[in-house]
């Protein structure tokens, strides 16, 4: 079943708009026309992390781009940053803008997030684009790990002279929660998990995307494909035996490189406008 957009056949213009859903104001921009596709952004970041590929994907789509809880122009709320909470935000705003199952791509927390939203509304999605998202937490390297334990409060003056901070105090509502932002995070990444036995239920066709020099092992995005039910068999010489989801490793990518890297949208759109004979 084709998707179904806002405002559709309209010329829309990138404007950001709130929308109140789940308890928390979020905000949204639409760029493009076309059919929705979705678009979350990692932690500590914001709807520009993408750089030139968002506007590389609205050529062709309506992409509602998003600002999660606590970042970028979205406050944040009396609540923990819970991927799993994120996600009902995700399956309240589709249900705001009436959309039908539109497609969604998120790169890291935001992978997170596209993952649980079809884990627990799977009604809702369409294709799934997962990018630099890991579904353990043991699969981060450890010197990851240990850099994780120091985002916390206390490190929030030291990270002021990043990058990350001057882009939330450019667009947040309150820059003042910036030590806020940094305990929630560190908070929930040092929580245990494993989302290994959802990820394995997922039925909307997916696209796994990580990069060859990521936070966790290139090993770790085939085991995710794994799951999906790739890498199991010899597809034919005619491709019929091919899994209706795919994995796109990518050459001299990192993580720090991944939203702005042109390589991104380039697998992603003909993943996105291909017509599987599985269905969307």
């Amino acid at each position: 079943m084709a998707s179904t957009s806002v405002a559709e056949g309209k010329e829309t213009k990138a404007a950001g708009q709130y929308a109140d859903v789940n308890g928390i104001k979020l905000y949204y921009e639409i760029h493009g026309t076309g059919a929705p596709l979705i678009l979350l952004h990692g932690g500590l970041g914001a709807i520009s992390m993408f750089g030139p590929n968002l506007p590389a994907l609205a050529k062709g789509r309506q992409v509602i781009a998003v600002d999660l809880q606590g970042h970028g122009r979205t406050a944040d709320i009396d609540r923990p940053l819970s991927p799993e909470l994120m996600a009902d935000d995700i399956a309240a705003l589709i249900k705001h803008l009436k959309l039908e199952r539109p497609d969604l791509m998120g790169f890291s927390l935001g992978g997170g997030v596209a993952l649980l939203t079809a884990i627990k509304h799977p009604e809702l999605v369409g294709r799934l684009v997962v990018v630099s998202t890991p579904i353990r937490r043991d699969a981060f390297y450890p010197d990851i790990l240990a850099q994780q334990k120091q985002v916390t409060a206390e490190a929030a003056e030291a990270m002021k002279q990043t990058p990350m901070y001057q882009l939330y105090a450019s667009i947040a509502p309150r820059p003042e929660d910036w030590p806020r932002l940094l305990a929630k995070i560190g908070e929930g990444m040092a929580k245990d998990f494993d989302f290994s036995k959802e990820v394995a239920k997922i039925e909307a066709t997916t696209l796994v995307v990580a990069g060859d020099a990521d936070i966790f092992p290139p090993a770790h995005a085939v085991e995710v494909f794994g799951l999906l039910g790739g890498g199991k068999r010899d597809p034919g010489w005619d491709g019929s035996g091919r899994p209706k989801s795919q994995l796109a490793i990518l050459p001299g990518v990192t993580h720090y490189t991944m939203g702005s890297a042109p390589a991104l949208s380039a697998v992603v759109i003909p993943f996105l406008n291909e017509q599987s004979a599985a269905g969307r």
